[in-house]
């Protein structure tokens, strides 16, 4: 299915997670085996980039000096306290790093960085190593709601169009299209007919695909595979682009992926934001539009036509429903609309 895929990504990351515990202190080491069985190792890697983060801080803190941060031990950590950890949290929102470039970081950031540290400090603490856990004590940054930045049917209509037809692309960019045009509008019409992520859609293998029952496999966040269906229009471009993809040779090692790049490799999550980009500017140049707004679109669209919140959640493979219904029921234009004209305040 996407063995192939996922295991390049395991890898990869595999791999950068190992040089990096070079570099941290060695109790990083068993908490990264300690919780190995409960998360992927893309999130592992993540946690080891915050933590060498606040290390880097510790180490130049009163009473914390050290050579390296891989002079640290559980007992430095176990005497930092609820200061230290909020001191940490207001200079990472905007320092310089160690290749002199200035870094900020916003409250999203700050909430991601400061759950690493209480996962690394919930470890220890309940295997009885740590006695103290500061990061625990300090609140999570709030994370204000942002509005849900997505298509509008007009718009979608209008991408689609423009990805057929190359209208609006610069000479250079239309030396591409005739190329991509096929491969481009089933990318398109994926992410907006299935509201697939686009780490799933990057994996898609040729076996993946099922015509027979307009549906297709894929590997959820978390590594669950799931199955998700297709539409007519989905279908076409599909089958459109597959008639150009068997014709394809394939770089080795890339001869199960079902999109492919200019260089015959499997599409890379970079390459899909940059095309999503290109055309979307074009179609909705008011509008910063991602794969993930497009996910938003089909989300909202569902919904609309719907009203089914269980269904969207499913869908879209949310594990709780209560994010599907705060990032689409809550925000849904419709919704609103029909209270400004339930309410009356003076008789007619």
């Amino acid at each position: 299915m996407q063995d192939d895929y996922a295991g390049t990504e395991y890898k990869k990351y595999t791999l950068k997670l190992r040089e990096l515990c070079e570099e941290l202190p060695p109790f990083c080491g068993e908490f990264f085996r300690g919780i190995e069985h409960e998360t992927l190792v893309r999130s592992r890697y993540a946690y080891g980039v915050d933590l060498k983060s606040f290390f880097t801080f510790l180490i130049q803190q009163p009473g914390f000096e050290k050579e390296t941060i891989r002079d640290l031990t559980l007992l430095d950590l176990d005497r930092v306290d609820v200061t230290t950890i909020e001191s940490y949290l207001s200079y990472v929102s905007y320092y310089t790093n160690e290749s002199d470039r200035e870094v900020l970081n916003g409250e999203r950031a700050k909430k991601r960085k400061l759950s690493s540290l209480r996962t690394l400090y919930k470890y220890f603490c309940k295997k009885e190593r740590l006695k103290n856990n500061a990061p625990a004590l300090v609140d999570l940054p709030v994370i204000r709601d942002r509005a849900i930045i997505r298509l509008e049917p007009d718009e979608v209509a209008t991408l689609l169009d423009i990805v057929e037809a190359g209208e609006g692309l610069t000479e250079a960019q239309k030396k591409y299209h005739n190329r991509t045009q096929a491969r481009d509008l089933a990318i398109l019409t994926l992410f907006l007919g299935t509201g697939i992520r686009i780490s799933e859609l990057v994996g898609i293998d040729m076996d993946d695909i099922n015509f027979s029952a307009n549906e297709f496999s894929v590997v959820r966040k978390g590594g669950k595979q799931d199955i998700l269906v297709f539409g007519d229009e989905a279908r076409k471009a599909l089958l459109n682009y597959m008639l150009e993809r068997e014709r394809m040779t394939p770089q080795p090692g890339h001869e199960e992926a079902l999109f492919l790049s200019l260089q015959n490799r499997r599409i890379t999550v970079r390459a899909v934001e940059n095309l999503v980009k290109k055309y979307a500017q074009l179609a909705a140049p008011l509008k910063k539009i991602s794969p993930h707004k497009l996910r938003s679109t089909f989300g909202t669209t569902l919904y609309r036509e719907t009203g089914d919140i269980y269904l969207v959640a499913d869908v879209l493979g949310h594990k709780d429903v209560n994010t599907t219904r705060k990032h689409y029921a809550a925000t849904s234009q419709d919704n609103r609309r029909i209270a400004a004209h339930v309410i009356k305040l003076r008789e007619d």
